[in-house]
């Protein structure tokens, strides 16, 4: 009958749940009760299950994840070396102070979307030759001027010194021809005495005041002639610079009268450009200053007109 009783409660009562506080003291009193109501396992099970509760750490597996400062620096390096494989950026990320593996550089540039060295170096970009060949590179270029009298269009040849952005105008004409131009090289050289020495490259356009007599001319101190691609300016960015910012600051602010009045204009302008105007390229320095430093201890500042006040200077009084 008892045992009836048992099995009719087992069916009607749901299964009794232990919680903590019982498991505890049924652990602490299991050698003083005369009946154990649970094995020797399932107390070493339960102090398991305590001692995992209680630890204080998280049990991780693997490599710890890499942070996102470590993957910006990993795509910075790989898209500005296009040439550096895993080992050289690890290399370079060990000199600043970050160890990661090889394996973890290629997955996060997997992840990116980033190839490997080889198929990650390209063909040099125009832009990239003209920044690392600056200082060797001379860049020539024309730009129109419409006269205010006969309708008359002048045409002013110049060449900058990409690297020091020093400008040297040559002349201006309306009729560049080839003979005009070849011409105007070798005053240019003349012009650069013992400096032509200096420079490899000369960055010119496809025209056809583009001879090949004029490209003899500087080939004969060393300076290779480039042709840029057709309607590339930016292949010679420099001297499209300068163009605009002649325009802005003195062909589209004055009226130009004839090639006499053109060129008194720009030899004043070139001078102004060379000497006196901070370019932000050099740091806000002038190409070639023309005037010593300021004296700080005398205070006053006087102005001077510059092409009838279409332009100022500025500089301490005397």
């Amino acid at each position: 009958m008892l045992r009836h009783e048992v099995a009719v409660l087992r069916r009607t009562q749901p299964k009794p749940r232990w919680d903590w506080a019982d498991r505890a003291v049924l652990a602490a009193l299991i050698r003083l009760l005369p009946h154990r109501p649970v094995t020797p396992g399932t107390v070493l099970r339960w102090h398991r299950r305590l001692i995992v509760r209680k630890r204080t750490h998280l049990q991780r597996m693997g490599r710890p994840p890499v942070g996102t400062e470590i993957v910006t620096l990993i795509e910075r390096l790989a898209t500005e070396n296009t040439t550096c494989g895993y080992q050289r950026i690890r290399g370079e990320l060990l000199k600043l102070g970050h160890r990661v593996s090889s394996s973890t550089i290629r997955r996060v540039l997997t992840s990116l979307g980033l190839p490997p060295a080889p198929q990650r170096q390209t063909d040099t970009t125009w832009r990239q030759f003209l920044r690392t060949q600056a200082s060797t590179m001379l860049a020539v270029d024309f730009f129109h001027v419409d006269c205010a009298l006969m309708s008359r269009r002048l045409y002013c040849f110049f060449v900058i010194e990409v690297g020091s952005r020093t400008v040297h105008i040559l002349g201006g004409t309306a009729h560049p021809d080839g003979p005009w131009t070849t011409q105007q090289a070798r005053n240019l050289l003349m012009d650069l005495g013992d400096l032509a020495a200096d420079f490899q490259f000369l960055v010119c356009d496809g025209a056809g005041q583009s001879t090949a007599s004029f490209d003899a001319v500087p080939a004969e101190a060393g300076i290779t002639a480039i042709k840029i691609p057709p309607r590339a300016p930016r292949a010679n960015t420099y001297a499209e610079r300068f163009v605009r910012t002649a325009r802005t600051e003195v062909t589209d602010r004055m009226r130009i009268f004839g090639e006499r009045h053109l060129r008194t204009v720009l030899a004043e302008y070139e001078r102004h450009f060379n000497g006196r105007l901070p370019h932000r390229s050099c740091g806000l320095q002038r190409p070639r200053p023309d005037h010593p430093v300021a004296d700080l201890t005398k205070g006053r500042i006087k102005r001077r007109a510059v092409l009838d006040g279409l332009i100022n200077e500025y500089e301490r009084a005397a």
